[in-house]
């Protein structure tokens, strides 16, 4: 976007920055009592929340009379008013992508550009207007752990893989492994002794980060990385091609590549600005993105939240996101959290306040003397686990601890200085120390953060909190439930078995409680030092009294960028983590997206053959059953230290305050309180440790890349030179049907239900992200192209291969179709009355002409924003979904793509309407649609009901008479 249109009617309110004359900005402060609003002089922005400014000032900014309009930024000027009643533009300063949405974005950008040349048009013109970043983080896949070369199956197929030497020439026999005790280890310290091993021996471990802490012999980069980085670059290669070839021929993006940082974390630590600064025009920094986290970055005071891949390419190119003025219900915090409670227990405990608070489509915006208690670390967690609790985003305002933290990393002082008196000159600088009048909100939610304990959530779903100290019963209440969102239903008299398997040559037992998962890892927790340095001085302390983690637990440390492993080691406690198995595997999105490399197939037989309920616990945000593997069946999110708590422990049944962890040294009793750090000893490490060199050194290994990346090479021509025989890369159908005119919306006739769908339908099982199943359809599509299990790769990364995509959509294990009556991606092809994969079905209509829509309960959609989502039904030929509620950015999503979003009438659904789904269908579409118009629909069975089609302004209903919105700019070239 321009930094200010030269026809902006706001050009009067330009000024100087006092003191700095060069420095230029619209000093909306003075708007109140210019020309322009007359009959608004009673109004302040004094009464308007921080996060309603930011939008106020883009819309002042940005204001053309076309895309965004003077009654636009007087609607946000009144928003005590016109709240939830008006839709606003918003034009963010800037998009940030990863890679698993990222490439079809990019994909859809380059097919775009042939459908311009072919209708006659300039493909050259097809850029970019806004600026973007596009990090490569999700193609992380942990194939290796710990520090032996494992040889593990592959995550996206399963077969045994050939030896690291056969598949690279890169040189790593030399390097020496770093020894964690394992058996048979030959080495000087002796630690591969068995009576060693089994805790005699002395764990003194030297403080430094470069040696290994036993042979004290020179690692300068773990095994582990190396080899997950060589499979990342040799599985990935087609599409990191792709990549560098979109930086070279696109204007306006840049590629953050692998082994860099995930995208959030990489948003926050280097992409950030907190003010903009164009060619001397100051404007606030702002973000919308492709990952539902985005967030994050609300804890520095920006402004961004994650939207779908189809609105982000729409603003990529100059469209603004449109959103209804937002409610911001105000988040009182007061007091000081318990110095055991984490950044973990503070973001569960408000996502428990604020569902619980209705929250959902609304902002959040902080306040009260208990935000200035928490650091910017603190604040960046919370804000990142927004989507958790359905809000928009969750904002903190810029404020004399925002600054404190951008001068230690980095930001040199007269940037500073210029950018505190430009926030409080348009009033975006919040100070505790002076007494001023709180913004007005719609409604305050306060919290006590002296009341916070410990928690975890799960096992199912992350808004369900359980204390620590409850952990226990709580776990054994879930074994005696109904099967449900917590339950399992064991019966009783089978509640204590035990499975013995054996294990690298011992023999374990496996019972209902038991943790074959643990994870440290990106998303929520690596943004925060103390949390992470929790964990490594909890290994510590854990190492030094002689406690180990047994052998079959997957445990498994993704740092979200080089920072964390940067302080980790530089504290000397990273040594501890590998001694107790938590290596690091690599930088990016891993368990937490369901990339984890199976479990050891005698772990796996002993699970299924006992019906054991097993265990994942990950310091992330997403555990929905079976997402970590289908075969751990309760996943459970913590913070980092209680990750490792629980995996010594090996259970999570167990009471902590009144059970040992496990027996150390001279076999003594060790509890989670003898070695859980103070909150003194963690500051102390904090500040010693997270330095400003750690963000420069960060931003360095950014800026120059790696080896791999800036070897690889890529085609420079201005339309991409497509192969038909790639199964990566494929050029998509979204413009077979481009004109210069739309038409107006086609009725739909004789519709068949594809779907009968429950409640809480996420986009992972509409759309998975992780590992393609050997029965699959897409399966069976890659294996006609010559591809073994081994190659198939995940669904994230095949997300610029349509044909892969629509067959994986709706392909996830936990599917629950009410066709079917029980989990599995089916559905009943009605014609033939054969029960068949949800494609194969998709695919028979579309040969017989047959229109689809899809039934679905409450909240369809919910979870990590995911265009597939709404691409894949699409193809599949949905022409509508008819729902009881949405989650918003979906809803966005399926209008984005041209699929009709219709909601039953309030209080009613099929069952009230006595609906089987296997009626068909027929909608009629008046000429003239209108926001949020009622329709009527026909069954075949005669019964005529009435739904409202969710379109909710003028935009949206253009987008979807356009065919979508991909459709609706692309003619924009033409």
């Amino acid at each position: 976007f321009f930094f200010f249109f030269p026809g902006s009617p706001y050009q009067p309110i330009i000024e100087a920055l006092s003191n700095y004359p060069q420095k230029r900005f619209y000093n909306v402060s003075k708007l109140g009592g210019t020309k322009y609003v007359i009959q608004l002089l009673c109004l302040t922005l004094d009464i308007l929340p921080y996060s309603i400014r930011v939008l106020f000032e883009s819309s002042v900014r940005n204001c053309d009379g076309f895309l965004v309009k003077e009654t636009d930024a007087m609607n946000i000027l009144d928003w005590k008013t016109k709240r939830n009643n008006v839709e606003v533009p918003f034009c963010p300063a800037r998009v940030v992508l990863q890679d698993f949405t990222g490439i079809p974005a990019m994909v859809d950008f380059a097919a775009m550009r042939e459908a311009v040349r072919n209708a006659g048009g300039d493909p050259v013109k097809v850029n970019p207007a806004c600026p973007t970043d596009l990090t490569v983080d999700h193609s992380l896949q942990i194939d290796f752990s710990k520090c032996a070369i494992q040889n593990t199956p592959n995550p996206g197929g399963g077969e045994s893989q050939k030896p690291m030497a056969k598949l690279s020439p890169l040189k790593v026999q030399p390097r020496k492994l770093p020894c964690r005790g394992q058996t048979g280890c030959k080495g000087p310290c002796g630690a591969g002794d068995s009576s060693r091993n089994s805790g005699q021996f002395s764990a003194q471990i030297e403080n430094t980060p470069i040696l290994c802490p036993f042979h004290l012999q020179p690692v300068p980069e773990p095994e582990t990385v190396l080899k997950n980085q060589e499979m990342e670059f040799g599985r990935n290669r087609e599409r990191l091609q792709f990549f560098k070839w979109s930086s070279k021929v696109f204007k306006n993006i840049s590629i953050i590549p692998p082994e860099t940082g995930m995208a959030h974390q990489v948003n926050l630590e280097y992409l950030s600005r907190v003010v903009f600064e164009v060619k001397d025009f100051l404007y606030p920094d702002s973000v919308v993105g492709t990952d539902s986290h985005m967030t994050m970055v609300n804890g520095l005071g920006i402004l961004g939240w994650g939207v779908g891949g189809i609105e982000t390419e729409a603003v990529m190119l100059g469209m603004p996101v449109t959103l209804t003025l937002p409610e911001v219900v105000g988040c009182e915090l007061t007091g000081a959290a318990s110095p055991l409670a984490t950044s973990i227990d503070i973001v569960l405990s408000i996502t428990k306040h604020l569902r619980q608070a209705d929250v959902a489509g609304k902002f959040v915006e902080f306040f009260g003397s208990g935000v200035s208690q928490l650091s910017v670390a603190d604040r960046t967690t919370i804000a990142n686990m927004c989507p958790e609790y359905g809000a928009i985003l969750s904002f903190f305002p810029v404020d004399n601890v925002t600054l404190k933290h951008l001068k230690h990393t980095g930001v040199d002082k007269a940037k500073l200085e210029v950018m505190e008196a430009y926030l409080k000159a348009v009033k975006l600088f919040r100070n505790d120390e002076i007494s001023s009048r709180e913004p007005e909100y719609s409604q305050i939610v306060q919290i006590s953060l002296s009341s916070i304990i410990p928690y975890v959530s799960g096992p199912k779903r992350s808004q369900d909190r359980v204390a620590v100290n409850n952990m226990k019963s709580d776990f054994q209440a879930c074994l005696n439930e109904k099967t449900g969102v917590k339950g399992f239903q064991v019966a009783v008299e089978k509640q204590n078995d035990t499975v013995p398997v054996q294990y690298e040559g011992n023999e374990y037992k496996l019972s209902h409680g038991c943790i074959v998962i643990a994870a440290v890892i990106s998303c929520t927790n690596n943004c925060n030092p103390s949390v992470m340095l929790a964990a490594g001085l909890l290994a510590k302390k854990a190492v030094e009294a002689g406690l180990v983690v047994k052998p079959y637990i997957r445990t498994s440390l993704s740092p979200g960028s080089g920072m964390v492993t940067h302080y980790l080691s530089s504290s000397g406690v990273l040594p501890y983590l590998s001694k107790l198995g938590f290596e690091v595997v690599g930088y990016g999105c891993s368990t937490c997206v369901g990339n984890t490399a199976p479990l050891p197939e005698a772990i796996r037989n002993a699970i299924k053959q006992g019906d054991i309920i097993a265990c994942g616990v990950l310091s992330g945000t997403k555990n929905f059953e079976g997402r970590l593997c289908d075969c751990v069946r309760a996943n459970y999110l913590a913070s980092p230290p209680l990750v490792v708590a629980y995996a010594i422990a090996g259970t999570v049944r167990i009471d902590f305050e009144t059970e040992p962890l496990g027996i150390g040294f001279n076999g003594k009793s060790v509890y989670l309180r003898d070695i859980w750090p103070t909150r003194k000893e963690l500051h102390t490490v904090e500040e010693e440790c997270v330095i400003s060199s750690m963000f420069k050194e960060l931003k360095e290994k950014m800026e120059k890349g790696n080896k791999r990346w800036n070897s690889l090479e890529a085609p420079e021509s201005a339309l991409f030179p497509w192969d038909l025989k790639s199964t990566y890369i494929r050029c998509p159908s979204f413009f077979d049907k481009l004109a210069k005119e739309p038409v107006s919306p086609q009725p739909i006739e004789n519709a068949h239900v594809l779907l009968y769908l429950g409640d809480s339908v996420t986009t992972d099982h509409i759309s998975p992200a992780g590992s393609i199943a050997r029965s699959s359809a897409a399966a069976k599509y890659l294996t006609n192209k010559g591809l073994t299990p081994r190659e198939f790769n995940s669904y994230g990364a095949r997300r610029g291969n349509d044909a892969v995509m629509t067959r994986g959509t709706f392909a996830n294990i936990k599917l629950l179709n009410k066709f079917i009556g029980k989990p599995a991606p089916k559905t009943i092809h009605f014609t033939s009355g054969q029960t068949l994969d949800v494609f194969e079905a998709a695919e028979l209509y579309q040969k017989e002409g047959i229109p689809l829509i899809i039934l679905a309960g409450k909240k369809y959609g919910l979870g990590s924003s995911r265009d597939w989502a709404a691409k894949g039904p699409f193809l599949l030929g949905v022409k509508a979904v008819l729902a009881e509620s949405y989650e918003k950015v979906h809803k966005s999503q399926l209008i984005g793509i041209g699929i009709a979003p219709l909601q039953f009438l309030p209080g009613e659904n099929p069952n009230t309407l006595g609906l089987t789904g296997r009626e068909q269908f027929s909608i009629l579409f008046p000429p003239e649609l209108s926001p949020r118009m009622t329709l009527d629909i026909k069954t075949s069975t005669g019964k005529v009901f009435s739904v409202i089609a969710l379109f909710e302004n003028d935009m949206e209903i253009t987008l979807y008479k356009c065919g979508g919105s991909l459709n609706f700019v692309a003619r924009r070239f033409l």
